[in-house]
């Protein structure tokens, strides 16, 4: 609204302008300068640094300001007339100069196209967005004169060709010198006659000449070869030195996690470690005692072995009882971890969605109360609010467990106030700690621990996969029994089976643990459907190494089975005990290289190799998990037994072609 006319002009501007962009334009409009526009908004000076947006317009909105004149006897605001469009008449004028002071009128006729013009190529301002044409490709071209000619024909079209030979003239001149004509001679060249080379001499001399060059180019070429010798020889020395530096390196560090491993045993691998240790170390001293000793000296001497042997032994138990709590804290904690974790479940954009149910929420607040009243360096204080936070929760539910753990809290919180030390409630603070662990274990005050607990809550769900142990007397699930491929009765479970090899053969089985972890990893990397590899047990695994291979590479004799791998012998048919051999790791891999390992090998290593898997397929055919692939074998041998090289891997399980 111009102020004080009233005129209300309605204008569309951009809502991110500043009012100083509309006082450009208005001034311009009205021919005011811009220092004398002043615009107002619900009775307040709009700075020029506001936007539209800051004075609360949006998108396809209306805003109405007023604009003043700071001046008004000089610069008065009067009614503004916007111009018109322009529109372009069908005919106009054009003066074109013809002469130096001469001019001429020309009518043009405006066309008026009835569609829209096609573009054809120009370009466009990268500011403004303005399309400008190529006039070339607009302009419509001239129409070529008519020759009277047909040019489009056959005649025209056809070319008829001759050969016909020609002799032209070369006539040439000469110049002598003679009287009255003379003719320098100052670049005339003398040329005196030669010895006569013939087609042998020549022959000779360009084959002299090829020999020299073939003799410099040869020598060129054996200092390049003999450089390129010594750099690959260099390079192989050091690459043999970092290989034996790095297989030093882990064999002290295998040696040193080893020892740590013996010094701080934590697991069941490290105790079967030690027994080991104790079982070679026994055998050494009754082989000492035996070849220094006789007779009465001799039952002494293994009368002292049996009670050094005695201590190890109660020393290792002392070691297990110590990890065994350590443990057991760990389990116990990690139980309380996994109740309270959110529920996770991965989107269709790979993102993770996480979300805390009302059982989540209560198993995590009962294991901050768990871990706050296991907590040793409380003051009596913060003791009895941990002590009275217990009590409220517990008190949820009446039943005999939460009443004994009330009666024991009272009995605590009395204690502190009387003034008792803490080393005198050790044993009921563990009281109280052990029932509210038992108060958490159960699923009527924490239904979330129900799907964590090894002793399902539905009965009729023991009655499935459960075995009886024969030595310790015990129903125990088809999990805690360790089953070899070969095996047709469920025998001991693995607590008993731990327990007899530390007292008898006192055996370490974590090198075929490794292997088989390999073997599996390896396999898996193929990607053909492999399935034999997953069949197998530690113990077949081991039965395999030790009576089939003889825990020995099959190359080099290499008897350390950390650095042994079993690999296929035949790389193009899936894994199998009469289809693998046992190398060490660099050989292996070198093996897998083989495109034919049947013709890279002498025929009396095949045959070595043969009759091995002869046995393993003997042994292995007993097992009813195997028969299946036993057939597949016999089936596809008859198709493949000519072939000796196969260019593709097969997807499905097939063994090794089996010839002696």
């Amino acid at each position: 609204m111009l102020t004080p006319d009233g005129q209300v002009i309605t204008v569309a501007f951009s809502i991110g302008k500043s009012i100083e962009h509309l006082k450009n334009y208005f001034a311009s409009q009205m021919k005011i300068p811009e220092a004398a526009l002043r615009i107002m908004f619900e009775g307040r000076i709009v700075e020029d640094s506001e936007t539209l947006v800051d004075l609360g317009i949006r998108p396809h909105g209306m805003i109405q300001l007023d604009m003043q004149s700071m001046d008004p006897e000089n610069y008065p605001i009067k009614a503004m007339k916007f111009q018109l469009e322009y529109s372009m008449p069908d005919v106009i004028t054009v003066r074109v100069q013809t002469g130096d002071e001469t001019y001429q009128d020309i009518a043009v006729e405006i066309e008026r196209l009835n569609y829209r013009k096609p573009y054809l190529g120009g370009y466009r301002h990268k500011v403004t967005g303005v399309l400008y044409h190529h006039a070339g490709t607009q302009t419509v071209p001239k129409k070529r004169p008519e020759k009277g000619t047909v040019v489009f024909c056959r005649d025209t079209q056809t070319v008829f060709e001759k050969n016909k030979p020609q002799q032209s003239r070369n006539t040439m001149a000469t110049q002598m010198t003679k009287i009255g004509c003379y003719v320098a001679n100052i670049t005339d060249k003398l040329i005196e006659p030669k010895k006569y080379v013939t087609a042998d001499e020549f022959h000779a001399r360009r084959l002299k000449a090829v020999i020299t060059i073939q003799t410099y180019f040869r020598r060129f070429h054996a200092k390049r070869v003999v450089q390129q010798l010594r750099e690959d020889k260099r390079l192989r020395l050091q690459w043999e030195e970092k290989e034996e530096l790095r297989k030093r390196q882990e064999k002290e560090e295998r040696l040193r996690t080893e020892y740590n491993r013996r010094m701080n045993p934590k697991n069941k691998e490290d105790f079967e470690l030690l027994y080991h240790a104790l079982e070679l170390w026994r055998k050494e001293e009754v082989e000492k005692i035996n070849q220094m000793y006789t007779g009465a000296e001799r039952k002494a001497a293994l009368c002292a072995l049996l009670e050094q042997e005695t201590h190890l032994i109660s020393s290792i138990g002392r070691h297990k009882i110590d990890a065994g709590e350590e443990n057991q804290q760990k389990a116990i904690q990690s139980l309380l971890n996994k109740c309270c974790e959110p529920k996770r479940w991965k989107a269709f954009d790979g993102k993770t969605t996480e979300m805390d149910t009302q059982f989540t929420i209560r198993a995590r607040e009962l294991r901050d109360i768990y871990n706050s009243i296991n907590t040793d360096y409380f003051t009596r204080d913060e003791r009895l609010d941990a002590l009275l936070t217990l009590k409220h929760t517990v008190k949820e539910h009446d039943c005999k467990l939460t009443l004994e753990i009330v009666e024991l809290i009272d009995r605590e919180a009395d204690l502190l106030m009387r003034g008792v030390q803490d080393c005198n409630l050790d044993g009921l603070r563990k009281r109280i700690s052990t029932l509210f662990l038992q108060y958490i274990k159960t699923p009527t005050f924490n239904p979330e621990i129900a799907r964590l607990l090894k002793v399902p809550q539905d009965s009729t769900v023991l009655r499935k996969n459960i075995y009886f142990c024969p030595s310790c007397k015990n129903y125990l699930p088809s999990t805690e029994f360790s089953l070899s491929a070969n095996a047709r009765t469920i025998g001991r479970c693995r607590k008993c089976s731990k327990l007899d090899n530390e007292a008898r053969q006192r055996e370490e089985f974590t090198k075929y643990k490794m292997l088989l972890k390999q073997l599996k990893k390896s396999e898996a990397d193929y990607e053909d459907g492999a399935k034999i590899a997953f069949l197998l047990q530690q113990e077949d695994l081991q039965y395999l190494v030790e009576n089939i291979w003889g825990s020995n590479s099959a190359l080099s004799a290499c008897d350390d089975l950390y650095e042994l791998a079993m690999v296929r012998w035949n790389k193009y048919y899936e894994w199998s005990p009469w289809n693998c051999i046992l190398l060490t790791k660099e050989e292996a891999a070198a093996h897998l290289k083989l495109a034919n390992a049947d013709q890279a090998y002498g025929i009396v290593f095949i045959r070595k190799i043969k009759h091995r898997h002869t046995l393993a397929k003997n042994y292995f055919s007993q097992i009813p998990e195997m028969a299946p692939f036993l057939h597949h074998e016999k089936s596809d041998q008859m198709s493949t037994v000519n072939d000796l090289v196969i260019s593709k891997p097969i997807s499905k399980p097939i063994a090794a072609s089996f010839q002696i």
